[in-house]
């Protein structure tokens, strides 16, 4: 009688996903249209000039964000520019010769240098070497907090103590207080995984979160916390509640930004993650339509070698489970499934 039932389950179960899942679609970009970590319309030209060897746009958009002190811009630029340096630097070195203190250049120098570093096996003592050269980005622009964050990342991969740690920090919140890249770097520092704990990671993200305005990307930092948690396996019932409070903080802030808006794409990539992790699949399908064609590599390179593969998959497995809890003769949009929409 228990294997009858469980066959029944399963033949509605399918006939639910053959029935909705086509039309779960709605909203949804078709695969070949979804890029990974595309560029914005800043960026964009940026790095196709400097695919045909040309650093000037790359050196004006660094230096426009400078002088406007669009610290969290700039730090993201610099971090998708020494990301394509990292296999075609030729329009670096070139920039670099022509003018070697060139702060903006020197910045980009750095970061370079700190990801080949850690790419390293030997990672710790390629660290140490590069140290000078973040100390030299700091000098060029002293308001400047994305050498900070290049500092905090760097004393994680040299074994900084907490009290190393904690001066950098102190010199990093100074130049900005609500820096999220920053704050990543922190939040990595006191992970599980380095120096810290899960427990210890929540407590850091829950009040940075607290003291952050309400459109700051802050405002997602328990969400990452979150994901590591997931990511680490097995959960207790404290922490799953610290998981929901993340999400739902996570969504209120992705509802003040637009469909398919390229500065939250990470931040809705890793919610779409983690209310999947939890077994609320509308709220992720609502998130994976938010996210448009912008799929980033993290979170889901922590899961696989094809971070985009895995993306389009999870969408699609999110649209079958919402699919599979909507009644033969309901509609897509009315379930509730688990009793989790959001």
């Amino acid at each position: 009688m228990v294997r009858t039932m469980s066959l029944i389950r399963a033949l509605i179960s399918t006939a639910r996903m053959v029935r909705h899942t086509p039309q779960l679609a709605d909203g949804l970009p078709p695969d070949h249209a979804v890029l990974l970590d595309a560029p914005d319309e800043r960026l964009g030209p940026a790095l196709v000039a400097a695919a045909l060897g040309d650093h000037e746009p790359a050196a004006a958009l660094l230096a426009a964000g400078r002088a406007a002190a669009e610290w969290e811009y700039r730090d993201r630029c610099v971090g998708r520019l020494a990301a394509f340096a990292r296999h075609r630097d030729e329009w670096l070195t070139r920039w670099l010769a022509r003018t070697p203190r060139d702060p903006d250049a020197l910045l980009l120098k750095a970061e370079l240098a700190v990801r080949r570093a850690w790419e390293s096996p030997a990672r710790s003592e390629r660290l140490c070497e590069v140290g000078p050269l973040i100390g030299a980005a700091a000098e060029a622009v002293p308001g400047d907090p994305v050498p900070w964050r290049l500092a905090l990342d760097h004393a994680r991969g040299t074994h900084a103590t907490h009290t190393a740690f904690e001066a950098l920090w102190e010199q990093a919140v100074r130049r900005s207080p609500h820096h999220y890249g920053c704050h990543v770097a922190a939040l990595k520092y006191l992970s599980a995984q380095w120096y810290g704990s899960h427990r210890e990671c929540f407590d850091f993200a829950e009040q940075a979160a607290e003291d952050a305005l309400p459109d700051s990307l802050i405002r997602a930092l328990p969400l990452r916390a979150a994901f590591a948690r997931l990511l680490d396996g097995g959960t207790t019932s404290v922490q799953d509640d610290r998981i929901d409070a993340a999400a739902a903080l996570a969504i209120e802030l992705s509802g003040r930004f637009g469909p398919g808006d390229p500065w939250t794409a990470e931040t809705r990539n890793v919610l779409a993650y983690v209310l999947a992790g939890r077994g609320r699949y509308e709220a992720a399908l609502d998130q994976f339509r938010l996210i448009g064609p912008y799929a980033t590599s993290f979170p889901w390179s922590m899961v696989s070698d094809d971070p985009l593969g895995r993306f389009l998959d999870a969408r699609d497995g999110v649209r079958l489970e919402v699919a599979a809890g909507i009644p033969l003769r309901g509609r897509p949009g009315r379930s509730r499934a688990g009793g989790h929409y959001a």
